[in-house]
């Protein structure tokens, strides 16, 4: 049995993006700021430092100081799991160490970066991990940027262990999303990763998600949890199919984290170019934007 209450680590999840200054370092009071803004959509919590955060992207030290900001800014109020998947398995220990003194509430880890390795390797880099603090862990498996599918016989194997809570499944099958959360064998925390499937994550047994355009538009993500809540499919389906056509919209642009960041700026919420090699917006789509921040907004408005 967990020794953890994982109802507090339920729900919607935003992927916190990085925040940097105009000189491309990164801003503590930007992350501040940014932390903040989530705090009132209704979102339970904050992913810090995934794919949406960069933090593939920052030294150590920037991840430290990323994470120390959204601890003193909304550390008490939102739940943090910090994603401290890194180059090399000491630098994920000492992330882990760190995101445990500083008070986070779990820590998460992708399973490779640029090798790929072998299952074995796999289990041996989160276990170093995973004894490296007493946080709960979460599995971050994304297969399409990491090249490393996570297998059910190496799940069984990790979730044995009493630290492992959960799952954040960012691959494209809502089948192999139901079968983690059958095969798990306790209660165990299963996020769904694709945006634009939410709705079929949760019907398949997803306990929430962890979702990078949930940062321009929380609040139609905590309305679609919950329509599913209340068992309002349809207004569900129906509202899912408009968060897809602004996800469309979002990835027409050089790049998807450019083009968010973009958007937050035109809410008066500046965080900075993404870092190359991710593109930052061209002068011609600041047009486009504008008018998709206002379809986006209106929707809100709508739902609120």
């Amino acid at each position: 049995m967990t020794a953890w209450d994982l109802d507090k680590y339920k729900g919607v999840f935003v992927a916190m993006y990085s925040a940097y200054n105009e000189a491309g370092e990164v801003s503590p009071d930007r992350v501040k700021k940014l932390a903040r803004y989530y705090v009132n959509s209704g979102v339970k919590g904050l992913y810090v430092g995934g794919s949406s955060g960069e933090g593939i992207l920052q030294n150590v030290e920037e991840r430290k100081a990323v994470l120390k900001a959204v601890m003193e800014e909304v550390g008490q109020e939102l739940t943090i799991i910090v994603h401290i998947g890194a180059n090399s398995t000491k630098e994920s220990k000492e992330l882990a160490i760190h995101a445990e003194a500083l008070g986070a509430h779990a820590v998460s880890a992708v399973p490779a970066i640029y090798y790929r390795l072998s299952e074995k390797a796999v289990e041996r880099h989160w276990q170093e991990m995973i004894d490296s603090s007493s946080l709960p862990f979460i599995i971050y498996n994304i297969p399409q940027t990491t090249g490393f599918n996570l297998t059910q016989s190496l799940f069984k194997k990790m979730v044995a262990l009493d630290k492992v809570v959960g799952i954040k499944m960012s691959g494209e099958s809502v089948f192999e999303l139901q079968q983690f959360k059958a095969n798990s064998g306790k209660e165990f925390l299963v996020y769904n990763g694709p945006d634009e499937q939410y709705l079929g994550g949760r019907i398949m047994g997803a306990d929430g998600g962890i979702g990078g355009t949930y940062g321009v538009m929380p609040e139609l993500f905590c309305q679609l949890e919950t329509f599913y809540q209340n068992g309002a499919i349809e207004k569900a389906q129906d509202l899912q199919n408009k968060i897809n056509a602004i996800i469309t919209k979002l990835l027409s642009f050089p790049s998807l984290y450019g083009a968010t960041k973009a958007i937050l700026s035109l809410r008066g919420i500046e965080t900075g170019s993404p870092r190359l090699p991710l593109l930052p917006v061209q002068e011609n789509d600041w047009e486009a934007l504008r008018e998709l921040n206002q379809e986006i907004e209106s929707l809100i408005q709508i739902y609120a």
